[in-house]
């Protein structure tokens, strides 16, 4: 019982996100069915009815009897919609730093806490990223949903709130280590280790993986003050 409320509030985190920071859905819009929209999330209908009754006592969704489950017409978050456009205004520099401060902490807490789903999805992403980086492909959006992966793994709601600004620096440090070949290759080595610590369970390993990650970042990108 312990297991299946906890995956239905990491579900519900899910859920929220695609609301407040993919925009999948927007207030007024109706959810998928219910067989759909568990299958795309690799749950059961009961833990993703169970997620649905979380988002709606927040007042996030409204279920409709006879019609589905829709987002509340009325739900602002206009906070995030505030904090997301901070970014525009900061530099790289303290971009990176807010993630050395931010990210570790985030590692090591999704490796203690992760879903065995979430774990296999964290490593695939990984897996992903180092292909494309191997191909010379963008992987920009790949590099989002790693992270992004790691933060919902924390089961912190705080910490999914701050992805939009996570977002702008995983972007801007993307574009800038695009014709860097040490960063490049640092990033391979450095997911590798990060990857490692994570499927092992080594919560300890993996926050330095993830310093040492960020730290090389700026040290190739001449980040550093």
């Amino acid at each position: 019982m312990e297991h299946e409320k906890r995956l239905s509030d990491s579900v519900a985190d899910t859920l929220l996100s695609m609301i407040v920071i993919d925009k999948k859905f927007k207030p007024g819009d109706k959810l998928p069915n219910e067989n759909e929209l568990s299958e795309q999330l690799g749950v059961s209908r009961t833990t993703l009815r169970e997620a649905i009754r979380i988002l709606a006592a927040g007042h996030v969704v409204e279920i409709q009897r006879g019609r589905g489950t829709f987002v509340c017409g009325d739900f602002q978050d206009a906070d995030m919609e505030s904090l997301s456009g901070l970014t525009a205004r900061v530099g790289a520099e303290d971009l990176f730093e807010m993630r050395l401060i931010f990210e570790p902490e985030a590692a090591y807490y999704a490796t203690l806490r992760a879903t065995p789903a979430e774990m296999d999805k964290i490593i695939a992403l990984g897996q992903r990223i180092e292909m494309l980086i191997t191909q010379g492909r963008d992987r920009t959006v790949d590099e989002q949903e790693f992270h992004k992966a790691i933060a919902r793994a924390t089961h912190n709601e705080f910490m999914n709130r701050l992805m939009p600004v996570i977002y702008a620096a995983i972007d801007k440090g993307v574009a800038l280590s695009e014709t860097n070949k040490t960063a490049v290759e640092d990033t391979v080595s450095d997911h590798r280790m990060l990857m490692q610590f994570m499927a092992g369970r080594n919560a300890q390993g993996a926050r330095y993986a993830m310093k040492i990650h960020m730290m090389h970042a700026m040290d190739s990108l001449g980040l550093h003050k």
